[in-house]
């Protein structure tokens, strides 16, 4: 029954594939936030560009300018050339110049706080998120009170220096000023809508979670139908990456993980996808463990969750544990 479902799902909400062209080269990905939870100046934020291109998007933007200053630090940016007379260090420039917009997941504080501080110092873009995201983040941060109200919707007096899109789901949408596009995919996230971003350049394109509940537990199929959108580019090996969060290890009960995966859950999923695209046709591709939560005892969950991760890796895909400031190519 469930892969009759998928086949269903697969014919109904498979996105467009682009025509074949010449080969592209892919991502550069730069980890600005690589945590969970409650370790701030290190929470969920990445910089995605098409390769050889400095024009970017952030999936998510828990930290901002923080992550840039590690990611400088440890070369990430050794290629920018901040033009004379701009005045600008280069974290100022990549901020200010080369990241072209945000797309949120959802409005939880580990992805959104880092736009919400940087914005007074931030230069005018767009803010991409599904439409409930963009009433939120309207209704809780960007209203006098809990801070100035930088966008061009919501609270009065607005300074209109984020213009505010909502997406559509299952919408391409090109992203102003680079050249990718997004189409976004609602996920269950414990009662809250998040996001899956499948973000495209010619034809390559990788996927972006937001915080995601597994189907099983969620009770639902949002995760089925983003596999569905995305089969065709797998089995045409265009999909590069995968970015998707891991938040506990194995251990910990389903009926506390409040919208989070752990290994054994998103291992299910990867196989969902794999029969939906045919066997070995995983193999190679990276999948990126974002959002571990930061733990208050002795040890970290990393080491635990990459063990159980490879412990299931049947299906033979890349696990990657990402460090802030890391660069990434996909």
């Amino acid at each position: 029954m469930r892969a009759l479902a998928l086949a269903g799902l697969l014919a109904t909400a498979a996105a467009p594939v682009p025509a074949p062209m010449a080969a592209t080269p892919g991502f550069d990905v730069v980890v600005l936030g690589a945590r969970g939870g409650i370790e701030d100046g290190n929470l969920s934020s990445y910089l995605v560009r098409p390769q050889g291109d400095a024009r970017g998007v952030t999936c998510d933007a828990g930290t901002l300018v923080q992550g840039l200053r590690v990611a400088e630090a440890k070369g990430a940016f050794e290629d920018v050339r901040v033009p004379a007379g701009e005045g600008l260090s280069r974290v100022g420039y990549v901020l200010k110049h080369d990241i072209k917009g945000y797309l949120i997941s959802h409005p939880h504080l580990d992805h959104l706080s880092g736009l919400i501080i940087a914005s007074p110092d931030d230069s005018p873009k767009p803010i991409y998120a599904l439409a409930s995201v963009n009433a939120e983040i309207a209704r809780s941060y960007f209203r006098p009170g809990p801070w100035s109200n930088f966008t061009d919707r919501g609270a009065e007096p607005r300074l209109g220096k984020y213009h505010v899109e909502d997406l559509k789901p299952g919408m391409p949408t090109p992203l102003a000023g680079t050249a990718m596009t997004v189409t976004p995919f609602p996920l269950a996230h414990g009662g809250m809508e998040s996001t899956a971003f499948l973000i495209e350049h010619g034809a390559d394109a990788m996927l972006c979670f937001g915080d995601t509940g597994a189907d099983a537990v969620e009770h639902g199929d949002k995760l089925a139908r983003v596999w569905a959108a995305v089969a065709e580019r797998v089995r045409a090996k265009r999909l590069k990456a995968i970015v998707i969060e891991v938040s506990f290890a194995n251990d910990r009960p389903d009926d506390k993980l409040f919208g989070h995966l752990t290994p054994r859950h998103l291992l299910a999923e990867l196989r969902t996808l794999e029969a939906l695209t045919g066997k070995g046709s995983l193999r190679g591709m990276p999948i990126v463990v974002a959002h571990i939560k930061y733990a208050l005892g002795d040890t970290q969950p990393q080491r635990q969750i990459l063990s159980e991760l490879q412990a299931g890796n049947d299906l033979g895909v890349r696990f990657v544990i990402p460090e802030q400031g890391q660069r990434l190519r996909f």
